[in-house]
């Protein structure tokens, strides 16, 4: 069983479909942003406010090498962990396959505005409302993403159930297709 590692902006699905691919494959998952809140013992959203998004963004990487470091299974990474050209190399080099989880930013601004836990769980990063930055975040992330993703699913228009059985297919093509080789 390879690692399998989410990204993707906040809002995509990461969580959702990274527990539907782990049931699937009968393997475990972990959600890195819950791992890094039971760490710290708070919300991400308190640590940016009181301590700034560069002691979160430190605090992200040192649970990614942790958790790629550890058993493989399904990982859904924080929106923002491609911040930091030191987590697109580990990325790159212990987290593959990468699938990078796609939704177009009004979809994205739907899904957030309908999560109650939005403005508990998830900080606006640049001092703005969390909606209002969504169009720049991704913008500024989506070179990123596609640098570390083996594979991209749009999340739109799809069911997390349908999205998790496409990247399965996925998988096992890519498995059949090293084989031949």
């Amino acid at each position: 069983m390879p690692r399998i590692t989410l990204v993707g902006y906040r809002g995509t699905g990461k969580s959702t479909v990274a527990a539907l691919v782990a049931g699937r494959l009968g393997c475990g998952w972990v959600d890195a942003d819950a791992a890094l809140e039971t760490r710290l013992g708070t919300t991400i959203a308190a640590v940016v406010h009181e301590r700034g998004e560069p002691a979160f963004r430190d605090a992200e990487a040192a649970i990614l090498h942790e958790l790629l470091g550890a058993e493989a299974g399904v990982l859904a990474t924080g929106g923002g962990v491609v911040l930091r050209e030191e987590n697109r190399a580990i990325l790159r080099r212990l987290g593959r396959p990468v699938i990078w989880l796609t939704a177009p930013a009004d979809v994205i601004r739907a899904r957030l505005a309908a999560d109650p836990l939005t403005a508990a769980r998830r900080p606006p990063l640049s001092g703005a409302d969390p909606f209002a930055e969504v169009d720049a975040a991704l913008a500024a992330r989506e070179p990123l993403y596609r640098e570390v993703a083996d594979a991209a699913f749009d999340t739109a228009m799809a069911e997390p159930a349908e999205v998790a059985a496409a990247i399965v297919a996925w998988l096992a093509a890519r498995d059949r297709a090293g084989e031949q080789r």
